[in-house]
């Protein structure tokens, strides 16, 4: 992975990571939590579309063969993900959510053994096997301490899930159109079914703090809407398994903004399985995969 795809997976990663404790703060600001995504993702969407119909600016719309595949991963990625996930969030804290979330590697790996066909090695199945420990660990601890599985882990661990077949299946479409065109379809087609949540609405616009109101701003803007462009700009430049690598840091920007923003903790069961679940992305991504034959080196380069 060259500098330039590394710095904007990294930048993602910390935006990404700073949401969590965002959107606990819409939350508990008086947001419901169908709400608190819906405005999210119209801040996210209207600000796609103020670029798309910005004078001067070359915006594609998409060929007609892909709309199918591009509203069924629109609703994958950003509809199931977020809507899990900030549901989830209604039961553990905003660093568990983050370490769970930050499991995404292990998932994308396992995905593109199938999909892309990137074969591991013995080693990188190992670091699957680890990885996996550590999530269900994460996903156990994730209550009041007690060793017990919550619906808010499970809900978080499928986003996750959506999250990274998410990212292994847009790759090839970065092929076709640009980063920015393709977060924006993406958006569009996401926002779509968050809009089940508009009765109430004005309601809760009008009773929200504004730290609430801030927050929400915050995530429209950033990690909604910027940091998926830079991510799918790394990802039109490296290897998708490579970029998804980083976000094993993902949990500890979310633990640290969680503790500095809303002075909580994961549980130190979650803590331990974030750290058992990082070890075993590393192991899959840094002695995990295979070198493709020289035969298929010349073959992708032809």
């Amino acid at each position: 992975m060259n500098a330039k795809a590394f710095s904007l997976a990294l930048f993602s990663v910390v935006i990404w990571g700073s949401s969590f404790a965002a959107i606990r703060v819409g939350l508990q600001g008086g947001y419901e939590t169908g709400q608190n995504v819906l405005v999210r993702f119209l801040i996210a969407s209207l600000l796609f579309l103020g670029y798309a119909l910005w004078p001067g600016v070359k915006f594609r719309l998409p060929h007609k063969g892909d709309i199918l595949r591009l509203l069924i991963l629109g609703w994958i990625g950003i509809s199931v993900y977020h809507i899990f996930v900030t549901f989830g969030m209604e039961t553990i804290s905003a660093g568990t959510a983050g370490m769970l979330v930050g499991s995404g590697p292990i998932f994308t790996a396992l995905i593109a053994s199938v999909v892309l066909k990137e074969r591991l090695t013995r080693i990188g199945w190992l670091g699957m096997a680890i990885g996996f420990v550590g999530i269900m660990l994460i996903a156990f601890g994730s209550g009041d301490g007690s060793v017990t599985l919550t619906n808010g882990a499970v809900l978080v661990l499928i986003a996750a899930f959506a999250s990274a077949a998410f990212f292994v299946f847009q790759k090839p479409l970065l092929n076709k159109y640009s980063a920015i065109e393709l977060t924006a379809y993406f958006t569009w087609a996401g926002t779509l079914p968050f809009f089940i949540f508009s009765p109430g609405l004005v309601t809760t616009l009008q009773n929200a703090t504004w730290e609430a109101h801030l927050a929400t701003l915050y995530v429209g803007i950033f990690p909604a809407a910027i940091a998926y462009v830079t991510w799918a700009t790394a990802l039109s430049m490296a290897n998708a398994s490579s970029v998804s690598s980083l976000i094993y840091l993902e949990p500890a920007v979310a633990i640290l903004v969680s503790w500095m923003w809303l002075h909580e903790l994961p549980t130190g069961i979650s803590l331990i399985g974030g750290v058992i679940a990082i070890a075993g992305v590393i192991l899959v991504n840094a002695l995990g995969r295979r070198e493709p034959s020289l035969a298929r080196k010349l073959a992708e380069t032809a």
